[in-house]
């Protein structure tokens, strides 16, 4: 016998706990383990000089204006709603985690990010 590091009961020791067996992962899980994903994750941090884009903008309860830490790239449009969109560097921002939560929650509008990366791709009039 022996205590299970999953649950925390004491099992058989020729027996797996029936919670340790893994639950397959998700496409969109799958997708951020791989290499192009993470060389695109980097990509996008460089083009928004890895400061959050909401925290750079002043809104939605912003501690400090130049918000380097905690950073996460966040999909505008879910890769689970459109695949076709998940390495389309317009549907990418940088955001520190507090705003990725609350781009996640729909808290901060779809619409709002997408104007925010677009101003990044609008060439200057001259």
């Amino acid at each position: 016998m022996k205590t299970c590091s999953v649950c925390g009961r004491i099992h058989d020791i020729n027996k797996t706990c029936y919670r340790n067996k893994k639950k397959p992962k998700k496409t969109a899980n799958q997708f951020r383990d791989t290499y192009e994903w993470k060389e695109k994750r980097n990509q996008i941090r460089n083009r928004d000089k890895h400061l959050c884009q909401i925290c750079l903008e002043g809104k939605y309860d912003t501690f400090y204006r130049y918000n380097y830490n905690q950073l996460e790239v966040h999909h505008i449009i879910p890769i689970e709603e459109d695949s076709s969109k998940k390495l389309d560097s317009e549907n990418l921002i940088t955001l520190c985690n507090m705003h990725h939560k609350m781009a996640e929650d729909n808290k901060i509008s779809r619409e709002e990010l997408q104007e925010i990366v677009a101003r990044k791709y609008r060439t200057p009039q001259a």
